[in-house]
């Protein structure tokens, strides 16, 4: 079945991984928001095969810059499976 797993380590600093199980080949997209719903960066566009996949995240925007401490959201978009998880950037 489609997963979105909570993000490991939570709290980071200054990287973490984002796991999530995908059932079909499907077309993927992973995004990071801010708490006003603000993208923040696009992490995963592409098509992509059955399994258990990961991604990491560096805690850098979609410019390159470092972003403070605080809360992001995270969420997958994988055919008509959306889910959301909260996940806390330390400093």
């Amino acid at each position: 079945i489609f997963a979105l797993h909570q993000n490991y380590p939570n709290p980071f600093n200054p990287t973490t991984s984002i796991n999530y199980d995908l059932p079909n080949n499907e077309f993927v997209s992973i995004n990071i928001f801010d708490l006003m719903g603000r993208e923040i960066l696009q992490l995963v566009n592409s098509s992509q095969s059955i399994g258990n996949k990961s991604v990491k995240w560096n805690g850098l925007n979609k410019n390159g810059e470092p972003l403070s401490a605080g809360v992001y959201i995270y969420k997958i978009q994988a055919g008509n499976f959306i889910d959301t998880k909260k996940m806390i950037l330390l400093k």
